[in-house]
């Protein structure tokens, strides 16, 4: 299983130099091998005898090129400039498949240049970099203190060391055998995310989200208006420019952790949640509320939940965006068509029950996630007598925890 740690590093001025012309030179590859892609395609359309581009040849002639054309890529790893030609490799290939449809999820552009001070990063190989203890050995450079030792044990395939803001990090996927531990909890959950609140539970629970962005919206306007006064290419306008960098990472920061915090209690919690497949790009549209939406982390949220829950053996249902989950009374299923979106209690004309709209869609989530659970995988995980595998039905990719009787509503 392969598993990563985002470490913090804390380098020296001379060490920190060394990074960034060793992210530069990743760039550079990236950039020159992407213009050499365009022109051998290019070429081999106007004559198909030609070869098509690869990033196995486009490394050799990088190779044969850089001693006596590049020699300033000595300075740093040879693992910077061949990872980023690899790397464009695999971004071709997922523009490709995304194309063909052979890619699940949204599509993918094609790749683009990059621009220095943009996602700077760079990436070594296994074997070419050592871990000891608050210390990594990069290439080419020594060794470079980390805030945090390694928090899984194996062995190590690859490090990307990347700087966000004014801060140095290095990703380390290792290949281990450590896996989370499993959710064996018995209880279900419908969570309906909003803006007002980040979350309302089936249980009654609700979930307030940090708003970071509204929180530090005044500070990032007087930053970003002081940063618009320098003078460009002026000392103070770098200084500026990374002031409002802190700030910006500092707000994603504060909305991550508080995303991270809810799906860890989620997916240990509970055996089953359901969600809503909210349109993220579609709201956004709504000028009155994309800022709201946006800083709650719609999009993250699922992300989040999703790669956890399959790791913890949890199942996670996705109802459909057009089920009127707010609108259904959860007493006696009847629809109320007049509720607005500033409707936020609603009497139920046919039963007369009162409704909380955040509440009462939680509820109508999971029992839809319920449902259409069972329909999906009949007898799994549902039944009151048996849970997934135990019958000769078409097995899920992840075996939830039993379901026999908890079910929180």
């Amino acid at each position: 299983m392969l598993r990563t740690h985002k470490i913090r590093l804390n380098p020296n001025p001379t060490q920190a130099s060394h990074l960034a012309r060793a992210c530069g030179v990743a760039r550079f590859a990236w950039n020159w091998a992407l213009a050499r892609w365009q022109a051998q395609y290019e070429a081999h359309r106007a004559n198909p005898a030609l070869p098509k581009p690869s990033e196995g040849a486009l490394r050799r002639e990088l190779n044969a090129l850089k001693r006596a054309e590049f020699q300033w890529m000595l300075e740093v790893t040879k693992c910077a400039p061949q990872e980023a030609i690899i790397n464009l490799g695999t971004a071709y290939k997922n523009w490709f498949a995304s194309l063909s449809g052979k890619r699940r999820g949204p599509k993918v552009r094609a790749p683009q240049f990059k621009k220095k001070g943009r996602r700077d990063s760079f990436k070594c190989s296994a074997g070419t970099f050592d871990i000891d203890a608050c210390r990594i050995r990069i290439p080419n450079l020594g060794w470079v203190r980390m805030r945090e030792t390694l928090r899984f044990s194996g062995r190590p395939v690859s490090v990307t060391v990347s700087r966000t803001a004014d801060a140095w990090f290095a990703a380390i996927t290792v290949e281990t055998g450590d896996t989370p531990v499993r959710c064996e909890s018995q209880a279900a959950v419908g969570v309906d995310l909003g803006i007002k609140a980040l979350a309302t539970l089936s249980d009654g629970t609700t979930v307030e989200g940090p708003k970071a962005l509204a929180a530090l919206l005044a500070r990032l306007r007087r930053l970003s208006r002081a940063h618009s006064r320098k003078q460009r290419g002026s000392a103070n306008r770098r200084k500026s420019a990374q002031r409002l960098a802190r700030l910006h990472w500092r707000i994603t920061n504060v909305r991550s952790n508080a995303l991270h915090q809810l799906t860890h209690r989620l997916t240990a919690t509970c055996g089953f949640v359901a969600i809503e497949d909210l349109n993220v790009k579609g709201m956004l549209g709504n000028r009155r509320l994309a800022r709201q939406i946006a800083d709650a982390g719609f999009g993250e949220f699922r992300r989040q939940l999703e790669y956890k829950a399959a790791q913890r053996g949890v199942v996670v249902e996705v109802v459909d965006r057009w089920y009127p989950s707010s609108k259904t009374c959860s007493v006696c299923g009847g629809v109320n068509e007049t509720l607005t979106l500033s409707d936020r209690f609603w009497v139920c004309t046919a039963c007369g029950a009162t409704h909380d709209r955040d509440l009462n869609a939680a509820r109508n989530i999971l029992a839809e996630g319920i449902r259409s659970a069972t329909l999906t995988v009949p007898g799994a995980g549902m039944s009151v007598c048996g849970e997934e595998g135990a019958g000769s039905s078409r097995k899920t990719r992840t075996k939830p925890a039993s379901m026999k009787q908890t079910v929180q509503a």
